[in-house]
């Protein structure tokens, strides 16, 4: 089902449907700033599962998850005095910051280091739908199994038909990757550079 929700001002009815899609185990597709993502409800395993699934992936690479905010990532990742001035200068942005996970993280979704890929896209559809959810969402770009990458929703939709419960058009998005930069031990390393700035870490 393709849901075409406002990027500047999105629908708080439309956003509550799409939520309530996410907690009955549903997967779907939607905006961030660097690709349109594919999640579920990072409490809901079974949906996970399903997303492995979908995209053919090992198990032993855990998906990155979008929290709502600053004060959000808090409860699913350990955050120090520093991890937490860096990531308040550049969030909401293109970055994902590996850090330490908490319990609260399911374990389907840690490395063997117990480490987590977070992310605060500026945007204001995804970061209303975690917010209506509650928790945090799996953020895994769409893309074909050849690595090819939708930027487009309709694409999305007709590509997946019924895989996914339900596709968000939030118009176009940047088509590059994010910035990865793991925070552990307080030593910024830069995994992959991408749309977010690394020289100011």
């Amino acid at each position: 089902m393709l849901f075409t929700i406002n990027p500047d001002n999105p629908q708080q009815r439309l956003i509550n449907r799409i939520a309530d899609i996410l907690k009955k185990g549903g997967l779907i597709a939607y905006p961030t700033d660097t690709y349109y993502g594919i999640g579920c409800d990072i409490m809901n395993k079974r949906a996970i599962e399903k997303i492995y699934l979908l995209k053919q992936r090992n198990k032993n690479q855990p998906f990155s998850f979008i929290c709502a905010d600053l004060k959000n990532i808090s409860h699913y990742a350990k955050v120090t005095n520093y991890a937490y001035k860096t990531m308040k200068r550049l969030l909401p942005g293109p970055y994902t910051f590996i850090l330490t996970g908490t319990k609260l993280v399911p374990k389907i979704m840690l490395t063997k280091r117990k480490t987590a890929g977070i992310r605060v896209p500026a945007n204001r559809i995804c970061l209303a739908l975690v917010q209506a959810l509650g928790n945090p969402v799996i953020s895994t770009s769409a893309t074909m199994p050849d690595g090819e990458v939708f930027n487009n929703a309709s694409l999305i939709n007709d590509y997946f038909g019924s895989r996914l419960e339900a596709v968000i058009d939030g118009g176009p998005v940047a088509g590059k990757p994010s910035s990865v930069v793991s925070l552990e031990n307080d030593e910024p390393e830069i995994i992959r550079e991408g749309l977010g700035d690394v020289s100011v870490l």
